[in-house]
């Protein structure tokens, strides 16, 4: 399966946010922590320039404290700033308005030496359903920026007010192309590519080859199957056991595909990182 999502309005996002980032003192770089290294984005980079960046490592409830550090710590190594962080958690809000303060702490000195009043301007970008406007929201204590559960819900930039900063929220935008298919396979996995040009069946197999590798145990566990068995096969034991069928026992692929990929997503595989 070949994926490739560039939608019109992603095209006007990017020339939008080259235009905006002029603007901005700082860039939030919000990561979804089940597949961090798949949700940067070298067009986006490329549009932040020298700017200074926090990476949020959002949704970090959805993977291991160990597959959390080994991220923060990789970023870290860089030279860069990552700050692990839950859309829900106050003390997430806490800790990440913090390190964008401490970001741009030459930047604030700098206004207050020339008696500027002014608050510091921050884009925030990302992939699609990374939870940017969720952690906008958190940020500012209500909800301001629009939300949801699917790729592509922010179209237009979001102008936001928190004490001493001005957050601007841009739609989701993905590389132009993909040049690591394995990559955008990971964004489909956890919902930030258009599921509607996705081929779920086949993604659905390819998740359980993933799992097989890498979880060993946890499709045995979670579905009674027998994991060791073909892909596709594997795949057709879950259809059966959750029920996924059409009249006469006939397995209902659809159904069964939307059942795993909905079962991931919302965590009941259990917390699963994709390296």
């Amino acid at each position: 399966m070949h994926l490739q999502w560039f939608p019109g309005h992603m095209t006007k996002a990017l020339r939008m946010m080259e235009e905006e980032v002029k603007l901005c003192d700082g860039i939030i770089m919000v990561l979804d922590a089940r597949a961090p290294f798949a949700c940067l984005n070298k067009k986006l980079s490329s549009v932040f320039g020298n700017k200074p960046v926090v990476y949020a490592i959002n949704k970090t409830d959805l993977v291991s404290e160990k597959d959390v550090k080994t991220v923060v710590e990789t970023f870290s190594k860089q030279g860069k700033i990552a700050v692990p962080v839950i859309g829900t958690s106050e003390k997430s809000a806490v800790k990440l308005y913090n390190a964008i303060v401490s970001s741009l702490s030459s930047v604030l000195e700098k206004y207050k030496s020339k008696g500027i009043k002014k608050p510091l301007r921050v884009m925030v970008a990302g992939i699609p359903n990374t939870g940017k406007s969720t952690l906008i929201n958190l940020l500012c204590g209500n909800k301001r920026a629009k939300t949801g559960d699917k790729a592509g819900v922010t179209k237009n930039k979001q102008w936001v007010k928190i004490k001493e900063l001005e957050l601007l929220d841009t739609p989701g935008t993905t590389p132009p192309s993909f040049e690591n298919q394995t990559y955008a396979e990971y964004l489909a996995f956890i919902g930030s590519i258009n599921d509607d040009i996705v081929d779920f069946i086949e993604l659905s197999i390819d998740l359980i080859k993933y799992l097989q590798k890498e979880y060993k145990g946890v499709l045995s566990s979670i579905y009674g199957v027998n994991e060791d068995d073909e892909p596709a096969n594997v795949f057709y034991q879950i259809a059966s056991r959750r029920g996924a069928l059409k009249k006469g026992g006939e397995i209902d692929e659809e159904r069964a595909s939307n059942l795993i990929i909905s079962d991931l997503r919302k965590g009941k595989i259990g917390k699963i990182y994709f390296k």
